[in-house]
């Protein structure tokens, strides 16, 4: 898996990106094709993708994004739910009735998991929107099936085992489990793009740590932060972010008129930020709140430099690196982003601003975590896998 630092984003078409993995996968006796060698480029008239997983915040947005494609009018999703032997279907708009009316939309069905469905229906691609033990276990069955993943849970985007053990999963084939592991691309467009569109699997990074990693990636890159003073990442999400499921503390009665931290030093997503940033545990310190908000994410990130810079050199670093990235737009200092600019909108938005003896800089950067922050990027990074523009669907 690459980092922001070693990161190609001038990698030949046809050729193996980072990330990619180094033999085929095998598991149960089938071979997964590899995808640096039989993973098509070209560009696709269409593809067949399903959904496990639609229940969910998540979900239901990936849901309405897939429906409103262009390159899924005559062949919409196949949207799956869990694996049930009664095998009762539910319409899709009786689950989210703000889907109705878009196109499709009211003659689909939410079916219970099945691959039997799957190989029937030719699906290609696979989105997995479900809990981060479900994903584990079937991504390896699909991969063996020749289907392609793009897993929103946090199932495959780890690495290095210290980072990965506090979602405390299981594999049943270590071996097998280890092999696609290594294989997984990390799923940050402006950072992966050329690996992505090669990968078999690709991990849909966290929502916090999209903010943070795209805010950091041009300046740790360019080796401007001063590393031995550390980065402070303060950040602030919506409700929700902690998922669909009631807990206490993002109950209305615990959330409104409320802002609070939690998860100090132990946030799962920093493990994100160390791999993806080549960062240790002591140059980062993210903490993350909660906003008495439905949805969106504010992080503000302070750092030191390692020399006095100036205002035109940090905003050609931010705009050169993302001369080519569509869905990140920078803004112009001293103008700061705002949540709401940019909630139900697919961006992530950036600003900063410089201390006057140019020491310094705090970066703020914005984005809807139900969308950049999860299922926008993952259509982003089905977009490259099928050799379509990354903003096809999204603009």
């Amino acid at each position: 898996m690459p980092s922001a630092l070693t990161s190609d984003t001038t990698t030949t078409p046809g050729a193996p990106g980072p990330g990619s993995p180094a033999s085929a996968l095998k598991l149960d006796g089938v071979e997964a094709p590899d995808s640096r060698t039989q993973v098509s480029t070209e560009p696709r008239t269409t593809l067949r993708t399903a959904v496990a997983g639609v229940s969910g915040y998540a979900g239901a947005e990936l849901a309405r994004l897939l429906l409103n494609h262009p390159r899924f009018a005559n062949t919409p999703p196949t949207f799956l739910g869990r694996e049930d032997a009664t095998g009762d279907s539910i319409a899709l708009t009786s689950l989210h009735p703000q889907l109705s009316g878009l196109p499709n939309a009211n003659d689909l069905s939410i079916s219970p998991f099945n691959w039997e469905q799957l190989q029937r229906e030719g699906i290609e691609l696979l989105f997995l929107a479900t809990p981060h033990e479900q994903a584990r276990e079937w991504a390896p069955i699909a991969l063996a099936h020749g289907i392609r993943i793009v897993d929103l849970s946090a199932a495959w985007r780890l690495q290095h085992e210290p980072n990965r053990a506090i979602y405390k999963l299981h594999d049943a084939d270590t071996a097998a489990a280890a092999k696609i592991q290594h294989a997984a691309v990390y799923g940050s467009p402006e950072l992966h793009g050329p690996a992505i569109a090669h990968a078999q699997l690709v991990a849909n990074p966290g929502c916090y740590a999209t903010s943070i990693i795209l805010a950091l990636a041009p300046l740790v890159r360019a080796n401007m932060i001063d590393l031995t003073t550390g980065i402070i990442a303060d950040a602030k999400s919506g409700v929700s972010g902690a998922g669909k499921a009631l807990t206490p503390n993002n109950s209305f009665m615990y959330a409104a008129d409320n802002l609070s931290a939690y998860a100090v030093f132990g946030h799962r997503h920093t493990g994100e930020l160390l791999e993806q940033l080549d960062l240790t545990p002591d140059q980062i310190q993210f903490t993350p709140h909660l906003l008495p908000i439905p949805r969106g994410i504010l992080s503000t990130i302070y750092v030191r430099l390692n020399e006095p810079s100036g205002n035109k050199i940090i905003q050609d670093c931010f705009d050169e690196f993302y001369a080519n990235s569509p869905m990140v737009r920078v803004r112009r200092s001293p103008m700061l982003p705002q949540i709401q600019h940019v909630v139900r909108t697919n961006f992530c938005d950036l600003g900063f601003q410089l201390s006057p003896d140019g020491k310094r800089l705090v970066i703020v950067s914005c984005l809807d975590n139900l969308l950049k922050g999860a299922s926008s990027q993952a259509v982003q990074n089905m977009n490259l896998m099928a050799g379509w523009h990354e903003t096809e669907g999204l603009l």
